[in-house]
This record gives C-alpha cells, sequence and structure tokens, in this order.
C-alpha cells in the first residue's frame, strides 16, 4: 500500500494535465472533481451512491465539523472515514472561509479568529495549529492550510495584509501539521485579482513547501472573466509536480476554462445544492425541471445519461415529485448532477490523454448554445 501521497501527471494537452494522485486510501484521477459533504454528508446521497457516480474523492467541511459534532467526538468514534462510512480519500478545507463569511461576530488578530456560531452562539477561537489538530483528528487525507479570503471586490490594501496575513499562517500551518505520512498538507495561494500580490503569494508558499497548491480567492465575486484572467498566469506559478487545486469552483463550464488553463482539482456544492432545487445539468445546458413545460414529457433528462435518473424516470415523473415536495426529487436530481460532473471530468482525462482538448472544448460549448428547448 502507498505510504506516501504521490502525483502523477500522465498527459498533457496545453496547458491542461492529466494524471493521477496515490494516496494510501486509493487513486484520484485528474482533472478531479470532489463532491461537498459539508456534515460529513453529501446531502440527498448514501456514500455508495457519490461512490456509483464515479468520485474518487470528497470534501468535508472543518468549520461545520467542529461545531457539531465536534472533531474531538469524531475522532474518539474512529475518524471521519468510518463515521460517515466512506472509506476513499477526504479533502477538508481549513474552516477559514467560512469563518469569514458564516460568522456575522467575529474578530481577526495575528494569532487566528474568535467568532461565535451559527448554531448556538458559542463562543470558539481558530488558529492555524487548532485548524491543523481539526483536520488530524478527523483523519482527513488531504489537508488545507489556515488563511484568510476577503470578499471581492476589495481595496487593494486590504488584499494584499490579508495575503500577507495568510502566508503567515501558512508557515503556522505547515509547521504544526509536522511529518504525516500518507497524508498531504496543501498550501493555498492569495492575492485577488492582482498579478503581483499573487506572484508573491506563490513564492512565499513556495519558501515553505507543500504537497499541492490551491488557487483560493475566486469564485467570491468577481465574475468569469476576471477569474479566467487570474487563471491565465496563476497555475504557471505553481509548482509543475504538485496537483493544483481551484477551490470553490464551480459550474461546468467554469470547470471546463479552469482544466484547460491548469488546474487538477475542483470543489463546489453547485451540483447537490442545484438537484435539490430542481436543477439539472445536461450536456444541452440546465433544465429547470420545476418549469411546467416538462409536466408531459416523457423523455429523460439525458438519453446519453446512465444515472438512475434518467435510465428510470421520465421529466414528467422528475416534475411531479418536485412539484410536489417529495424527497426522491431532491435524490434523483442530485444523482444525476454528481454524474454529469463525474462524467464531465472523465471526458476532460479522456480529451486530454488523446490531445483534443480544444476539439472537446468546442463541442462542449456548442452544445451547450443549442440549448434543450427543442426535443434532445
Amino acid at each position: 500500500m502507498t505510504q506516501r501521497f504521490i502525483f502523477e501527471r500522465q498527459a498533457a494537452c496545453g496547458a491542461a494535465r492529466a494524471g493521477v494522485i496515490r494516496t494510501p486510501r486509493g487513486e484520484i484521477r485528474t482533472p478531479a472533481f470532489m463532491p461537498v459533504g459539508t456534515a460529513a454528508t453529501v446531502k440527498a446521497m448514501l456514500p455508495e451512491s457519490v461512490a456509483a457516480t464515479g468520485a474518487d474523492i470528497l470534501l468535508g467541511n472543518t468549520y461545520h465539523l467542529m461545531l457539531r459534532p465536534g472533531a474531538e467526538r469524531v475522532a474518539r468514534l474512529g475518524g471521519l472515514h468510518r463515521f460517515m462510512n466512506w472509506e476513499r480519500p477526504i479533502l477538508t478545507d481549513s474552516g477559514g472561509f467560512q469563518v469569514m463569511s458564516l460568522s456575522d461576530l467575529r474578530k481577526l488578530t495575528e494569532e487566528g479568529v474568535t467568532f461565535r456560531s451559527h448554531i448556538d452562539g458559542s463562543k470558539h477561537h481558530l488558529t492555524p495549529e487548532r485548524s491543523m489538530e481539526i483536520q488530524r483528528l478527523l483523519g482527513s487525507d488531504i489537508v488545507m492550510c489556515f488563511d484568510e479570503c476577503p470578499a471581492l471586490p476589495a481595496e487593494g490594501a486590504q488584499v494584499a495584509a490579508s495575503m500577507r496575513l495568510s502566508m503567515r499562517w501558512a508557515a503556522r500551518s505547515r509547521d504544526a501539521f509536522g511529518d504525516r505520512p500518507g497524508h498531504a498538507l496543501f498550501g493555498i495561494m492569495q492575492g485577488g485579482v492582482t498579478r503581483a500580490l499573487r506572484e508573491e503569494s506563490a513564492e512565499a508558499l513556495g519558501r515553505i513547501g507543500f504537497d499541492g497548491y490551491a488557487i483560493g480567492g475566486l469564485a467570491v465575486g468577481e465574475g468569469q472573466a476576471a477569474m479566467f484572467g487570474v487563471l491565465d498566469y496563476a497555475p504557471d506559478l505553481l509548482p509543475e509536480d504538485r496537483p493544483r487545486y481551484l477551490m470553490g469552483v464551480g459550474k461546468p463550464d467554469d470547470i471546463v476554462g479552469a482544466v484547460a488553463r491548469g488546474v487538477d482539482m475542483f470543489d463546489c456544492v453547485l451540483p447537490s445544492r442545484s438537484g435539490r432545487t430542481g436543477q439539472a445539468f445536461t450536456r444541452r445546458g440546465v433544465v429547470n425541471i420545476k418549469n411546467a413545460r416538462h409536466q408531459d414529457d416523457p423523455r429523460p433528462l439525458d438519453p446519453d445519461c446512465g444515472c438512475p435518473a434518467c435510465t428510470g424516470y421520465s421529466r414528467a415523473y422528475l416534475h411531479h415529485v418536485f412539484r410536489a415536495g417529495e424527497i426522491i426529487s431532491a435524490m434523483l436530481l442530485t444523482w444525476h448532477n454528481l454524474h454529469y460532473y463525474q462524467e464531465l471530468m472523465a471526458e476532460l482525462r479522456a480529451a486530454i490523454s488523446a490531445g483534443r482538448l480544444p476539439e472537446f472544448e468546442a463541442e462542449f460549448h456548442a452544445r451547450r448554445a443549442a440549448g434543450d428547448l427543442e426535443p434532445i
């Protein structure tokens, strides 16, 4: 069994890379999409159902798990993998983004962040050292540095100060993480949409040294054009022999564009959240199953999709159960969306390996431009 975290690039097409991350708990094929299991569950899905979609790795949320049920309790119960019945790799975020975005009452200092729980108002103090301890107790395979991320737009001085604080916290996270064979620590690049700050951040992370590198501080209000503008250069600032992870992204066209620019890993709540709100991602774009035009439609969401929602049910049925508020609606639509995302990642890997990613991109956008109004 592999004892170390290893990233192998197996093919390239332009800036895009296809490869595999080897961990003691299994391989992660890249480019990879990580379904989000915020509270130790991917909403509306059983773990075996998530695995059936093709997912190699899940994301767990440090902020939510530290508040409920608590990292120490999870550790006593055998760790997060056993707790949630998922034996494949798990990445946990550091908690920093949620502390900044979800907690109204918070105080930021050089030491860390003091905040009150959104659940019961209890007071907590989160530092780089405590974040590393929580993620160790959870037993995650990939651990993220503790960082601070301001929402965009923000003043340049604020973005610069935040980035430099995150780099100091990255060094403290590295020291607190220590040497844990088989587990990986990822640093997080910050700097908003300013190239000089991104370069400064990448240099600081490189001096510290990490098993992988995330591109943080995007998908926080800057828009796709600005995000792609950063991704036109940011991946190249990071080591070629380490995986690159774009945090919190995103929509299918975001992912395709980011893969073409050299990103290897993604996570987003969008496929599961959209499933619960009646939106399905298909090769022809987004289908809003709540719309009346689906109530008599005998077709599947996508005739080329092999998920249970498409092979066993019509659009008319899916429309009915969503309108009726039945739980099966969230189950089927979430399964479909996660299946679609994993199929998209498999298609991207195949296109990179075949040296035809530009052709795949053109076909992807042409299908979406055609829309779903006409019969598939």
